[in-house]
């Protein structure tokens, strides 16, 4: 097996560039592992232990392209990343070229109106480039992640005394003024506001207001660290105030998973004496402990939206409590009839961690343990992430899958290959994942997923059940890929919660199975 590299000096590029081009070079046959990263001292470590290549001479600054198959592979490899990296103005236009611009200052003499930074760096630039943007009076965007918590702590503190909001680290989604950025969907605009710690999250609620016919002011993600004691919810509570106060806004959504009490008080408070209504969703938290005036608690997702529309509309709140009509379970019914007695496990396979987390409460509260990468309180750790163990259900963008290969969302092949795994495995009942659509997401996430899905023993496959998260204006069209996925016989949910109800029906029906055969 051949191993090639190219390594450019100085040649600085996003997070979200370098994961496109290694996602498109990992594709190419003949091609067995490709990483497209700078230099930083945990890539090359990450580098060294994929097998490509010991001390390469690369610093912080330098951007590397390391590739692992067949030598002619390797080499078209090599070419194509450069040739994506590299863009060359036309002819005769050299002298007329603009200069290049390479930091913040000249970026705002371009553009002097400008009042947010996006930032996409590598972890260890991250919060000196946040600092930056802050005392140029932006606000910040960080799509980074492996900032620490200090540094992240002294980014917001500093945001605070700007009176700005920092959203991030690893902040992957937010609806600024109509225009999706990071992995965002394509929504109406409208009055519902959000604050997300959680970008998955975030995108399911946008998605599924608009689905409703209502539409979104503004998107603010926080980062998933936002809401720990040692930060104490800087960034929600700002973005909290920032939307009381906005006049496009008529009513306010918030959700996390479950803040510690002090700050859960701290932003229900504030909540409280927003003068708007406001729908808050710490996944997994009694609602008791968050009802209170002009407050209420969501228990999922799609509940979540559908407080929030009701709210907007005047209309009575909605039971969002999940339930399968007659006709769906007999729908259930039908579709693991086929399996035998000894099928007995929920497999999971997420793209999106919140819907591992919702997914895992959702069984969790039907009767079953389960395991994972990031479990839910009560459910357990998994020995070997690579392994699955009982009953199971995996994030596939957790860090640890992630490190040096591009998100799931961008390039679904790993995801696709988990899926496979747990479809083979003879004790799985019911396969359940996620399909998430926007900008940054894989142009077509299901095609090559039904290209393996084709050739299933049918006959003895478990149940598959999708869920997809995406509107009709979305790239991929959420139509679209619906009507693929039930071709090849997937169940598909109308939300990540349903999906979860469902897969813990199937489960259910497998148990009585088995306890007539015996």
């Amino acid at each position: 097996m051949n191993v090639k590299h190219k390594i450019f000096k100085n040649l600085y590029q996003d997070s979200v560039s370098l994961m496109q081009i290694s996602a498109r070079i990992s594709k190419l046959p003949g091609i067995q592992n490709a990483s497209v990263v700078m230099g930083t001292p945990t890539n090359l470590d990450q580098i060294r232990d994929a097998g490509m290549g010991d001390d390469l001479p690369a610093g912080p600054n330098d951007l590397i392209i390391a590739v692992m198959g067949e030598e002619a592979a390797c080499t078209e490899a090599l070419t194509l990343a450069e040739e994506r990296l590299k863009s060359k103005p036309d002819e005769g236009q050299a002298d007329t070229k603009a200069p290049d611009v390479v930091s913040m200052e000249m970026a705002l003499e371009q553009v002097p109106d400008a009042n947010l930074a996006l930032i996409s760096v590598p972890g260890d630039y991250a919060a000196a480039e946040a600092i930056k943007a802050l005392n140029l009076g932006m606000n910040v965007m960080m799509f980074s992640d492996n900032v620490s918590v200090e540094q992240e702590k002294a980014i917001k503190i500093l945001a605070r005394e700007r009176n700005r909001i920092v959203m991030g680290p690893d902040c992957g989604t937010a609806i600024i003024n109509g225009i999706p950025l990071g992995f965002a969907n394509v929504v109406k605009r409208g009055e519902i506001g959000v604050v997300a710690a959680s970008g998955t999250g975030l995108q399911e609620v946008t998605c599924r207001i608009d689905q409703l016919g209502a539409g979104i002011s503004q998107a603010l993600g926080t980062g998933g660290h936002d809401l720990s004691e040692h930060i104490g919810g800087i960034s929600m509570l700002f973005g909290l105030q920032a939307l009381a106060e906005d006049e496009s806004t008529r009513v306010i959504v918030l959700i996390s998973k479950p803040p510690s009490q002090a700050v859960a008080e701290r932003i229900l408070k504030l909540a409280q004496s927003a003068g708007k209504p406001v729908v808050v969703n710490f996944l997994g938290a009694d609602p008791q402990t968050v009802n209170r005036p002009n407050v209420t608690a969501a228990t999922t997702l799609a509940g979540t939206a559908d407080l929030a529309v009701a709210q907007l509309n005047n209309q009575p709140l909605p039971e969002t409590h999940l339930e399968s009509s007659q006709a769906e379970l007999a729908m259930l019914q039908q579709f693991s009839q086929h399996l035998s007695a000894s099928h007995q496990l929920i497999r999971g396979v997420f793209a999106g961690g919140t819907f591992c987390y919702e997914a895992q409460l959702i069984c969790q509260q039907n009767g079953f343990t389960a395991s994972s990468n990031t479990p839910v309180s009560g459910n357990h750790k998994l020995a070997d992430i690579w392994q699955s163990s009982g009953h199971t259900l995996i994030d596939m963008g957790d860090d640890d899958f992630t490190r040096g290969k591009p998100h799931p969302m961008i390039d679904p092949t790993l995801r696709n290959q988990r899926l496979i795994a747990e479809i083979k495995d003879p004790h799985t009942a019911v396969v359940l994942f996620d399909l998430v659509l926007g900008y940054g997401a894989s142009e077509a996430p299901a095609t090559e997923l039904l290209e393996q899905l084709a050739h299933i023993d049918k006959q003895h496959a478990p149940v598959l059940i999708a869920h997809v998260c995406g509107t009709e204006s979305d790239p991929q069209q959420r139509s679209r890929q619906i009507s693929a996925l039930r071709e090849a016989g997937v169940i598909i949910a109308s939300s990540n919660a349903q999906a979860a109800f469902w897969a813990s029906q199937v489960a259910q029906i497998q148990m009585q199975k088995k306890e007539i055969s015996e």
